[in-house]
């Protein structure tokens, strides 16, 4: 690796990732003028939503896929848009209370958000024939199972799909790649394939950061620094920068995928007069949480590959080509804070007997619902993982304008957010980012 290049100085601003922190901020900032360097671990190349582009950035062994130490796999986009790639676009809520007790008010932002994103339930067209048999099943058990709200230009969205997780080629579904390039409209620079190793620190105060890429060392120095590289990412930064206490007692929200098969999978007419394949749908398009139980359950039609690597690790290798017969279900928990990670990177997240027994229970219910739904064969997936947080706690790692012990450097992820509701945060930390970049454009002023 070669020396250090020349500092690279001028900027205002110098936010590291481009998931739903690092991208809200950086779009923010540049469009109130300031000069904005933006860096960014993974490839920018264009989204094809194929499963050899999903596999280098979404299932590469020590870079996006990693492993506890008990063999939980946990996930996260390494690209332009971190994880937004691959996420099912589902638009929950912040829980504003718990933020009201944190002195944080997202409100201004969440109105904000909801003006100028498509967020709204999904609408009856793009409702698959699966998605609406679990539906009703759920509902006659007596489960307020509803459609849910989606981050998606609807009138693009295409009925017989199923790339959400492979990354929309359409353009139809939303992803922080779009705050990315409407920060680089506005002056902002981007950088992919640059890994950061650390915060430039001097007198207690961020001036900066270093980073490699193109098989060199460079230096980029700015007045603040906002760390989005999310919850594995971000603590391993913030350690090799001074900062101490981070990678502790974190969440990583467990789920398992319930599947059930049925004989008579027909999608009926579709659209135009065309017919409706059942597999090839809309995942999460309705579900329900049910919080006092401590989890989340929804539909979930998985690209085929998935769905057989899922099937082969249980041993059901006679399931392998019955992908457009399976309704599915996926449980997520909200899991107890635990576990550490380890300077060497090493990750320690058992999971605990109570996160066990939510796991269990909702495989119960899920069963309950499959079966009512005429499915039969009905298991389970192993554990996965996804959103990992709680790794440099708001009250803890940062204060409540998510600023670290030494000035200038802030921290705008999962990271930050100091304890599990087992949901999808990307509506979460669009606001947070939003109010950080509020503050920190007012303090320039």
């Amino acid at each position: 690796m070669g020396e250090a290049t020349q500092d690279e100085q001028g900027f205002d601003a110098i936010v590291v990732g481009t998931g739903p922190g690092g991208a809200t901020v950086a779009r923010e900032l540049a469009r109130r003028g300031a000069r904005v360097l933006v860096l960014e671990r993974g490839s920018d190349a264009p989204v094809r939503g194929t499963l050899a582009q999903a596999v280098r950035w979404l299932g590469m062994p020590g870079e996006s896929l990693l492993l506890t130490t008990g063999g939980l796999p946990i996930t996260r986009g390494v690209t332009l848009g971190g994880s937004s790639v691959f996420y099912y676009a589902t638009a929950y809520e912040p829980p504003l209370a718990d933020f009201d007790r944190l002195g944080i008010d997202l409100r201004p932002a969440l109105a904000e958000t909801r003006a100028e994103l498509p967020i709204g339930p999904l609408g009856d067209r793009l409702m698959g024939p699966m998605s609406r048999r679990i539906m009703g099943s759920a509902r006659a058990l007596g489960l307020d199972w509803n459609p849910l709200d989606k981050l998606i230009d609807q009138q693009h969205c295409r009925t017989e799909c199923w790339r959400c997780g492979y990354g929309c080629p359409y353009g139809a579904k939303w992803t922080t790649r779009l705050y990315v390039e409407d920060a680089v409209a506005h002056g902002a620079v981007l950088r992919a394939d640059a890994r950061v190793r650390r915060v430039l620190v001097r007198d207690g105060a961020a001036y900066g950061v270093e980073y490699t890429a193109g098989g060199a060392v460079h230096r980029a120095l700015a007045r603040q620094v906002i760390l989005s590289a999310g919850g594995i990412g971000t603590p391993e930064i913030l350690r090799k920068s001074g900062v101490e206490g981070v990678g502790q007692a974190f969440f990583i929200d467990p789920l398992i995928a319930v599947f059930g098969f049925v004989d008579d999978a027909s999608g009926g007419p579709g659209p135009g007069g065309t017919r409706r394949v059942a597999g090839r749908e809309v995942p999460m398009s309705a579900g329900v949480r049910l919080a006092s139980e401590g989890y989340v359950m929804t539909d979930m039609t998985l690209p085929p590959a998935l769905f057989r690597a899922m099937a082969l690790a249980r041993g059901r290798l006679w399931r392998l080509g019955q992908h457009d017969r399976a309704l599915t279900i996926m449980v997520k928990i909200k899991d107890d804070l635990g576990g550490s990670i380890a300077p060497s990177g090493r990750i320690r997240k058992p999971l605990t007997a109570a996160d066990r027994a939510k796991l269990d229970h909702g495989y119960a219910q899920a069963r309950a619902i499959l079966a009512g739904a005429g499915a039969s064969g009905i298991f389970r997936s192993n554990v996965l993982a996804a959103h990992p947080g709680g790794t440099a706690k708001i009250g803890e790692t940062v204060d409540v304008n998510l600023q670290t012990r030494l000035a200038n450097l802030y921290v705008c992820d999962c990271s930050v957010i100091p304890e599990a509701w087992g949901l999808p945060p990307t509506l979460t930390l669009i606001c947070l980012a939003k109010r950080l970049a509020g503050a920190l454009a007012a303090g320039e002023r």
